[in-house]
């Protein structure tokens, strides 16, 4: 017997084939339907992870391979992000930024073969040597889907080896940036502009381009594979489901995870009105009748940094602030309604944009929201645009979390996005601060650079304890092994281990 869904036919060398589930799939319709939410989710989410494990092996540096400091994802028609592979949280949520951007920029210039290069902060990057290398997915003449991976490149030229300086005061000390570019135009690899593009860095007063451009042409190539296989896998759910289908269930993704941001944030909202604690952070709550100004004057003489107010009608106030070494603020107040699950975070009074380089751009101010949102959802949902349906983000322009477009970004990257994340947790009662960076070490000379982060300390929560040498939050990198570091530079690794005492 054939089991149900399933076609056997005897081929005329008289073997038995047998198809599989060729079950009707037309009769899955646009409607949501919750089997199949979850079904489109794994999918979704499965074609975003082959196409991660396409990128990690077809690359050479030890960025990418190695560390898997790399994300992919997909996104709908107009950029937003879909559903994505668990790699980096401070790339996806920024990435869709970069999209919409190139969407933007192209506007009717987009062809079938096209392939594009960005990284420049003010179109979505987040700092410059992570390279995002966007694919339309064309059907009938037009672009209906995108698919995009994001990759950390070992150098791209700049001050100072791994395009990671720890002085630089200028966008361009940093190394190329790029704000739209067509790596491949029509099917054709733009090789010798692009080997150009790399080089260009050069032209700015002691700075280099980029050190070891093979490695860099190798995985912007690898990229491209990867993308192209994310295409090929939605080809084929295409052909199963029918692009309306696919496309209506990007959305059902999207709608579901703004319905439960919208329930955290009602919980949320109940917890505190209730006078429940909802976390082991401290808290002080404004007393009925105390004036905002002497509430901010006792925060602010306190030693406490979060501050709860009960507003009524299921509306909240949640304010914290943290401060960045340089003493820069970082000061946050999230109100919320309870009744519609929405809410305003505000990050008015955080510091102006810094001479140095720790300036973060809007995009990952973003995805520091969007990972803080999605990592107190208690729901199984990819992270996806639909988080910040319910939310507003008010940054202000000119500040350390939203500078200029010539400003130094290489820390706000990976220090300032750690620190907004804590901010966030504080906010919400939801965690201590971790370390409060990702602990970047780069080195090197005129032949190569190498970068790596370092895991640190996990901020403790109300079931949970803190952990010592792992990576936390905006990074989720591996760290390099000493094998695979001594074989592929030209060091030897004497100590490797946990420092006693630092924590």
């Amino acid at each position: 017997n054939v089991e149900p869904g399933c076609r056997a036919a005897v081929t005329k060398e008289g073997h038995v084939r047998i198809e599989v589930g060729i079950a009707d799939h037309e009769a899955v319709s646009t409607r949501m339907d919750p089997v199949q939410l979850s079904i489109f989710s794994h999918r979704f989410m499965s074609i975003a992870e082959q196409m991660g494990r396409t990128l990690q092996r077809t690359s050479i540096s030890t960025n990418i391979k190695e560390r898997l400091d790399f994300s992919c994802a997909l996104f709908d028609p107009k950029g937003g992000l879909v559903a994505n592979a668990p790699h980096i949280p401070v790339h996806l949520g920024s990435m869709q930024d970069a999209v919409r951007h190139q969407v933007q920029y192209w506007g009717g210039e987009l062809y079938e073969g096209d392939v594009l290069l960005t990284n420049h902060p003010v179109a979505g990057g987040t700092h410059l040597p992570d390279i995002t290398i966007i694919t339309p997915v064309f059907e009938a003449g037009k672009p209906v889907l995108f698919v995009a991976s994001r990759g950390h490149h070992a150098d791209i030229g700049g001050i100072s080896p791994g395009s990671m300086p720890p002085h630089s005061k200028a966008l361009t000390d940093e190394g190329l940036a790029v704000e739209a570019f067509k790596l491949v135009e029509k099917g054709v690899f733009m090789d010798d502009k692009t080997r150009e593009l790399l080089q260009s860095p050069s032209q700015h007063k002691g700075c280099s381009g980029a050190r070891k451009p093979e490695d860099n042409m190798s995985d912007l190539r690898a990229q491209v594979a990867a993308n192209q296989k994310g295409i090929a896998l939605i080809g084929e759910l295409v052909q199963e489901y029918s692009l309306d289908v696919v496309q209506a269930y990007m959305l059902h993704i999207q709608d579901n995870a703004e319905v439960a941001v919208r329930d955290l944030l009602k919980r949320v909202a109940a917890e505190v009105s209730s006078g429940k604690k909802s976390s082991s952070s401290p808290e002080r709550k404004r007393k009925r009748g105390t004036s905002s100004e002497a509430a901010s004057e006792e925060v602010q003489k306190g030693v406490e940094e979060r501050r709860v107010t009960v507003l009524g009608k299921g509306k909240v106030e949640l304010c914290a602030e943290d401060f960045m070494d340089d003493g820069t603020e970082i000061r946050l107040k999230v109100s919320i309604d309870g009744s519609k699950g929405e809410a305003v975070m505000n990050f008015e009074g955080s510091g102006f944009e810094v001479m140095g380089n720790c300036n973060a751009p809007r995009a990952v101010t973003y995805s520091a929201i969007i990972y803080s949102l999605r990592s107190m959802v208690d729901k199984d949902i990819p992270l996806n645009q639909g988080c910040l349906n319910p939310i507003v983000a008010q940054i202000p322009k000119g500040s350390i979390l939203w500078p200029s477009d010539t400003a130094a970004v290489v820390g706000g990257n990976v220090l300032t996005s750690q620190r907004v994340v804590d901010v966030i947790l504080k906010a919400f009662g939801a965690a201590s601060a971790s370390q409060g960076c990702m602990n970047n070490i780069t080195f090197g000379d005129s032949k190569f650079g190498y970068y790596e982060t370092i895991g640190g300390g996990a901020g403790a929560g109300p079931t949970w304890d803190g952990r010592s040498g792992v990576h936390t939050h905006m990074t989720n990198t591996r760290i390099t092994d000493v094998e695979i570091m001594e074989r592929r530079y030209p060091i030897l690794v004497r100590k490797f281990g946990l420092r006693e005492g630092s924590g």
